[in-house]
């Protein structure tokens, strides 16, 4: 298992803070132009820290329309920053499941030939699709609904444990790891409050990581560090403890 830091799409804070961690996740700003991305301090800053990389997707780009033709452009979208990560040695892309109205059943099947295509242009470029679960979000899939969809097209998941109990509490959290664990690859995890506080250190918040380790003990795959701070210490220790949680006999 390979526990990075999420660093949003600054190349100084993970100057900063990825030293220690075994792989950096880059988001991708909606509307950035990935040639302005500064690849050769990108590889050094990895190089020097020893770490792997990974991308997230523009957050607020929605997957699926009613509109087959800006469908289509989406798709050719993607397919240009997914052709970037490859050339920098992305293992893996985070792609929100998203859609303008994800309540619209007509849509599902849509979305599913969406994320057919991203995952196939994304294996194209060496690279391993992985949807993260929004259903939190106004524009997300329900757990179930993404994934359900997620198993029909054998595309891979990104679990966010502090979005899954946003959505519906450690109940979510559970039934969504009983169902779909099989199906998850990568790991978000940082912890949250009810309230809406989000992205907190694990131990801040109200996530009873006992769960994860009842269903996720010996994940072999990658772990992302998903706390929205600088703290260098903080953000080891929650990455400690979710070693802890998912190599329990460690």
């Amino acid at each position: 298992m390979d526990v990075g830091l999420t660093v949003g799409d600054s190349l100084e804070r993970l100057e900063r803070t990825i030293p220690g961690f075994e792989f950096a996740e880059l988001s991708i700003g909606d509307g950035t132009d990935v040639e302005d991305i500064n690849a050769d301090r990108l590889e050094t800053t990895l190089t020097d820290a020893r770490a792997d990389l990974c991308v997230h997707l523009p957050f607020k780009q929605v997957i699926v329309t009613p509109v087959h033709q800006i469908n289509d452009a989406i798709v050719d979208y993607l397919e240009t920053l997914l052709e970037w990560a490859g050339s920098v040695g992305a293992e893996k892309a985070v792609l929100h499941g998203t859609a303008r109205n994800p309540h619209d059943t007509d849509l599902r099947p849509l979305f599913a030939d969406q994320l057919t295509a991203i995952a196939t242009a994304a294996d194209d470029t060496g690279v391993e699709l992985v949807v993260e679960n929004v259903g939190h979000q106004k524009r997300g899939f329900p757990l179930t609904v993404l994934g359900d969809i997620a198993r029909d097209t054998e595309t891979a998941v990104c679990f966010d444990v502090g979005h899954a109990y946003m959505e519906d509490g450690n109940d979510g959290v559970d039934r969504f790891c009983s169902q779909y664990g099989d199906l998850v690859s990568h790991l978000h995890v940082h912890d949250v409050r009810s309230r809406g506080d989000t992205h907190l250190p694990i131990g801040a918040g109200e996530i009873n990581y006992d769960i994860v380790t009842e269903h996720l003990a010996g994940f072999d795959e990658t772990v992302a560090v998903e706390v929205f701070t600088d703290d260098v210490l903080l953000l080891r220790d929650t990455a400690r403890r979710a070693r802890a949680a998912l190599e329990p006999d460690s």
